[in-house]
């Protein structure tokens, strides 16, 4: 006949089954809560276990079910077990022993190790890592058997257990949201930057290109002294040189080339030597794609047209970094002298103001992707030219123009309702 166990024998059995309870508890919360991307990161530090988590991860569905399996065993082999003790040496009283060991085993083996796990996921998952990967190797057999049921469940609702793997890919909204939620892990103008960055993504080339009304330009019709001023007062380290108008482009004058140039116009030589080839790109061009265009084809510089050739605007490599730092200096002076801001938090500019800088200076949203310009805004609303005095609301954005010159906006007041 064979010896009961003794009760030291169950309670201390008891008492490693609660441990195992309390190890996969954990070890299931650390790995589905560990950061992939702090993982990374410590196995490139040669962390052998942070290589071995990351490994496990690959496979969800194989790691949750050794996870279980162990988690699951351990549990009813101690409802088991705590049956034995109650019945051998506690007057069969079964419930009392069921009630007691739910609270230990929610309390020691679910509760605190999963919160442990939650505060410190990385560490759980990388400390845990080699014994469950001798857990998936030992269950692989009852594994591919539960999956496979698993599978073919989650196939009739058009679910694959690997596609949790893609959870970690982050669309630009998401990681701009995971940006403004940094805290002060990412100084302020760093965020601000690297969110500027992920929002080029939507941009084109027309978003940014100074029109051609005002491109500041070298116009061979007039005298020397002025092309002179014109060299001397930019803030860009190239100039577009054209005739008569900027439709008739001759080339593009870099300021170290400006001494020969400046001598061949004034005894109106030939001046083509002095200047270099002009650089076309197209309005609707990605702007991200434009900037890797001008680092690959080594320009800073281009003309903007239209899909009829027609030139409409000018961008250099200046207005893409301008477009990511933010403006700065006499570019941020400017931005503060064309748009007044007033008590009443409206705003009063002129019709050539271009609808996103406005936006970006004052933290509108006034819509923007047909027109570019308010003053483009108001007659595509209205759908002739404007007049003085009238007042339209647009999108919650109330627009009274107060000026008018030549057909154009001079003078307009902007408040948001």
């Amino acid at each position: 006949m064979i010896e009961e166990p003794s009760l030291f024998f169950l309670f201390s059995v008891l008492i490693l089954l609660l441990i195992l309870s309390g190890f996969f508890s954990g070890s299931e919360t650390g790995m589905m809560a560990a950061n992939k991307i702090k993982l990374k990161n410590l196995s490139k530090k040669s962390k052998n276990s942070a290589k071995r988590a990351l490994e496990l991860l690959k496979k969800p569905d194989q790691l949750l079910s050794a996870i279980l399996v162990g988690n699951n065993f351990a549990n009813i082999l101690a409802s088991a077990i705590v049956t034995i003790m109650m019945i051998n040496y506690f007057n069969g009283n079964v419930l009392l022993g069921s009630i007691i060991l739910t609270i230990v085993i929610l309390i020691f083996s679910e509760i605190t190790p999963k919160t442990i796990a939650a505060i410190k996921p990385e560490s759980i998952a990388t400390r845990s890592s080699f014994l469950l990967k001798i857990l998936v190797y030992i269950f692989k057999p009852l594994i591919f058997f539960t999956n496979f049921i698993s599978r073919s469940i989650l196939s009739v609702f058009k679910l694959n257990a690997r596609d949790a793997s893609n959870n970690d890919n982050l669309n630009t909204e998401e990681l701009k949201t995971l940006l403004d939620e940094s805290g002060d892990l990412i100084p302020k103008q760093y965020r601000k930057m690297l969110s500027s960055v992920l929002g080029m993504e939507e941009l084109v080339v027309e978003d940014v290109m100074i029109p051609t009304s005002e491109v500041i330009g070298i116009n061979i019709k007039n005298d020397y002294l002025e092309a002179m001023n014109i060299i001397e007062s930019t803030e860009y380290t190239r100039l577009p040189v054209f005739d008569d108008s900027i439709d008739n482009m001759i080339g593009i004058l870099h300021l170290k080339d400006s001494h020969s140039f400046l001598e061949l116009l004034e005894e109106k030589q030939e001046i083509n030597s002095a200047l270099q080839e002009t650089y076309f790109v197209s309005q609707s061009t990605a702007l991200m794609k434009q900037l890797r265009e001008f680092l690959s084809n080594d320009k800073s510089i281009a003309l903007v047209v239209d899909e009829y050739g027609e030139i409409q605007g000018l961008i250099s490599i200046e207005d893409i970094f301008k477009e990511i730092v933010g403006k700065f200096g006499s570019a941020k002076e400017e931005l503060e002298k064309e748009f007044v801001v007033l008590g009443d938090k409206s705003v009063i500019t002129d019709g050539n103001a271009r609808i996103r800088d406005l936006n970006n200076y004052v933290g509108w949203n006034i819509y923007d992707d047909s027109s570019k310009t308010i003053n483009g805004l108001v007659t595509e609303y209205l759908d002739q030219i404007p007049q003085a005095n009238l007042c339209i609301e647009i999108d919650n954005y109330r627009f009274e123009i107060i000026e008018i010159e030549n057909n154009f906006i001079s003078k307009i007041k902007i408040k948001k309702n």
